[in-house]
């Protein structure tokens, strides 16, 4: 098992007085939670220290500084060490993972990966050689190094000759932070590499959905996910199934038949049935949740947004458990632009018993 790329859970630094030592190893981290093997930077690419960790050693412990830079190439000031160049991580963290699969295919070993890159999350900091090429600005053409960066490790899959039992999934933690402009005369991303926003005319990266990234909307969780096992799952099909990524652990436990333990995973079920083309039950209730703490519960086509607002940067915010609710009908309206709360009262009120029994139950 192992980890390449982002982590981001916290680390065990070991520290004299307030100061990170970083010739000395980390007391917790990937290694001390089921992890064989672990590459990955302490947090998204935005927060210092900008390290190289590798099973728990910082590669390089000689720290220069970075300066603070503002967006699209967003940096906070910070200890970065020197053979860490923020341009080249993204082929870095790439050529680790594909190394791995490599050495494990080689010995007939088997695998798990886990892949968090660090794009197209902020810094926006393109390779130079994808600069230009998707005529969307720095975010399109981040776009396209992540587009660049799956097909090298689908690509290593193949030319290993695992293809037929390796199952490759690809998703995202949240939506895009692009944001919707209204209409009018003010720059967006593809003009000017300065926007976090975006006109419909030029890109929608949050599809048809409501909102942006931290938002209790669709566009702040709702992501693809693609899943490849040739000659197992049919290929291109499309399910508009509720999945969450909690529900890997559960699916990947029932393909290797291997059985999950009292209270863990409690939040995980298993959605192999729909991966192998076969009819499945319509998932338990889903919980949604907000960065401001907002939250919403998915079952069928309804969502119940329990709060008045976005809970996260789309305005008005609102608040968590605010008056009024609002009910969401994500069949008839998946833009999410009409409150069905007066039409379905019956249904509010028993997705919020559902989700106030869920929040106060035991684990």
């Amino acid at each position: 098992t192992a980890i390449v790329g982002k982590w981001h859970l916290g680390l065990g630094w070991v520290r004299d007085g307030k100061k990170i030592d970083y010739d000395q190893a980390l007391s917790h981290g990937p290694n001390q939670l089921g992890f064989d093997e672990s590459f990955i930077i302490p947090a998204s690419l935005d927060f210092p220290p900008y390290v190289y960790l590798v099973n728990g050693r910082v590669t390089d412990p000689t720290m220069l500084v970075q300066k603070q830079r503002r967006f699209p190439a967003f940096l906070r000031k910070g200890p970065r060490s020197k053979d860490l160049v923020m341009e080249d991580v993204l082929d870095r963290l790439t050529e680790e993972s594909v190394r791995f699969i490599q050495t494990n295919a080689a010995k007939k070993k088997r695998f798990f990966l886990y892949f968090p890159l660090t794009a197209p999350h902020k810094p926006l900091l393109p390779h130079k050689r994808f600069r230009g090429k998707s005529k969307l600005g720095d975010y399109g053409d981040f776009i396209l190094q992540v587009d660049d960066c799956v097909g090298r490790i689908m690509t290593a899959v193949d030319k290993a000759g695992i293809s037929k039992n390796t199952i490759i999934a690809f998703s995202s933690d949240n939506g895009s932070y692009m944001y919707r402009l209204p209409a009018g005369k003010k720059p967006d991303h593809a003009e000017s590499s300065r926007s976090a926003g975006y006109r419909v005319e030029h890109h929608r990266p949050n599809g048809i959905y409501r909102g942006t990234k931290a938002d209790i909307w669709e566009a702040g969780h709702r992501v693809p996910l693609i899943v490849r096992w040739p000659g197992h799952i049919p290929a291109g099909q499309a399910e508009p199934r509720i999945v969450c990524l909690t529900d890997l652990m559960a699916t990947f436990a029932e393909l290797l038949g291997q059985p999950i333990r009292t209270g863990m995973a409690q939040d995980s079920v298993s959605f192999l049935p729909t991966l192998l083309g076969k009819e499945q039950p319509e998932r338990p209730a889903l919980i949604h949740h907000s960065i401001a703490g907002m939250f919403a519960i998915r079952k069928g086509r309804y969502k119940l947004i329990a709060g008045n607002g976005s809970g996260g940067r789309e305005r008005p915010k609102g608040k968590p458990f605010a008056r009024p609710y609002r009910l969401s009908d994500m069949e008839a309206d998946p833009e999410e632009g009409e409150d069905h709360l007066d039409g379905h009262r019956e249904i509010a009120e028993e997705l919020e018993k559902e989700l106030e029994a869920i929040r106060r139950g035991s684990r």
